[in-house]
């Protein structure tokens, strides 16, 4: 299967991490979006939305990076270890999953991408939106050693993704004792985090640059 990915993306990080997680070997291919080759109409044909990452499978593409976590749970992971089986588990896990998508990877987006992509001063109120964040996911973790409960599931691999971000721009975690336990404990039981790392390394760079 095919991956095109930018490394400091904290989405196709997040699915570097799943393939790790289930021993699936991805043909990354690096996607220049600063020479606009996601905008070519080659790859355009391939995702009309020129997004990252494109997963491509056979005949069959799929983008939006926690859909293609569940693509490959769904076709590897047989036994349910990273995306379980039962009804009532799996909504938790894709609850979290949906939690980071709309909640959390979007206040990051919000307070820093002006920033980072138009030069645009950052808008205070947004950063109040960070803080309610970590706040509930603080919540959320309350009594549990992991997202959806006392095992390691694709929903921490999305989370981790979004948190190492969060922390390549020194966001202090500290304040979220909850978070903060369970970050360390994924830098332990996520396969692949080394990887996320250095891609993280390469967005903190990024990042400097850019202010």
């Amino acid at each position: 299967m095919d991956l095109y990915y930018i490394p400091s993306s904290a989405p196709c990080r997040a699915v570097l991490m799943t393939a790790q997680a289930l021993g699936v070997d991805l043909n990354k291919k690096f996607l220049n979006l600063r020479k606009s080759e996601h905008l070519t109409p080659e790859f355009l044909k391939i995702n009309p939305q020129h997004t990252v990452p494109t997963l491509i499978d056979g005949d069959f593409v799929l983008w939006e990076s926690r859909v293609i976590m569940m693509y490959l749970c769904e076709k590897f992971d047989a036994a349910g270890n990273w995306y379980p089986k039962c009804p009532k588990l799996r909504a938790i896990v894709q609850h979290r999953m949906l939690f980071d998508l709309e909640i959390l990877y979007r206040s990051f987006a919000d307070y820093f991408y002006p920033t980072m992509l138009r030069g645009e001063r950052a808008d205070p109120k947004m950063y109040t939106n960070i803080e309610r964040a970590f706040e509930m996911f603080n919540t959320l973790l309350e009594g549990k050693q992991f997202a959806a409960g006392d095992f390691v599931t694709i929903a921490d691999i999305s989370l981790l993704s979004t948190v190492t971000t969060f922390d390549s721009v020194k966001f202090d975690l500290s304040k979220y004792p909850n978070v903060a336990r369970w970050y360390e404990a994924c830098k332990i039981a996520v396969p692949g985090y080394a990887e996320n790392l250095e891609g993280c390394k390469i967005f903190e760079k990024i990042f400097r640059n850019k202010l």
